[in-house]
């Protein structure tokens, strides 16, 4: 038995078919897996959603990367959302200004963005706040999508609904990719 934020729920479609349920919400019976790559692989190579279900079941090919794919779009549409409610800041200026002001629930920073942008933001931030979690997972580009402008390499986020939901589907998503792939060589870098 695991507490709820670290499984995802699947369902089975009236097509016989099953669907990861991230919500939570989709009617009939459902099926509870851990939310990372390795269980849910073991959970379709030994056909559990088979007897999960009382029957043959159809399971998507790659019910795990589908999984992760839905989580980080539920992800990027938090950060939209979080936007539109103010509680986002944007660019690496305003950012700065952010963490100056008050502690951010998280730094959102583009994978593919440049080390020195980051490494001054993450001394900034550890200088002001210690340790705060970094989304470091994102594109520029699906993170500017999110928020309906070009790419996007820096953003904070403050403490607020879509910061606390936005932290319940990062806690599933870690299970599936790195949420900050390149945070461990920039922390060595700036101490």
């Amino acid at each position: 038995m695991r507490d709820e934020a670290d499984l995802v729920r699947i369902a089975l479609a009236p097509d016989g078919s099953v669907v990861p349920d991230l919500a939570a919400k989709l009617p009939g019976r459902g099926a509870w897996v851990s939310a990372d790559r390795a269980s849910v692989e073991r959970a379709v190579a030994r056909k559990a959603f088979n007897r999960a279900f009382g029957g043959p079941v159809t399971v998507p090919e790659d019910l795990a990367g589908t999984i992760e794919r839905l989580l980080a779009e539920r992800a990027l549409n938090l950060i939209g959302l979080a936007r539109r409610a103010g509680e986002l800041a944007a660019g690496q200026d305003a950012v700065r200004l952010a963490l100056k002001a008050a502690r951010p629930a998280w730094r959102i920073e583009a994978s593919d963005g440049a080390a020195d942008g980051r490494s001054k933001l993450d001394r900034l931030a550890r200088a002001a706040w210690g340790d705060v979690p970094v989304a470091g997972c994102f594109e520029a580009e699906a993170i500017g999508l999110a928020l309906g402008r070009g790419p996007v390499v820096h953003a904070s986020l403050s403490e607020g609904p879509q910061a606390r939901a936005f932290s319940a589907v990062m806690r599933k998503l870690s299970g599936f990719r790195p949420l900050d792939p390149h945070g461990a060589g920039l922390a060595a870098d700036a101490k």
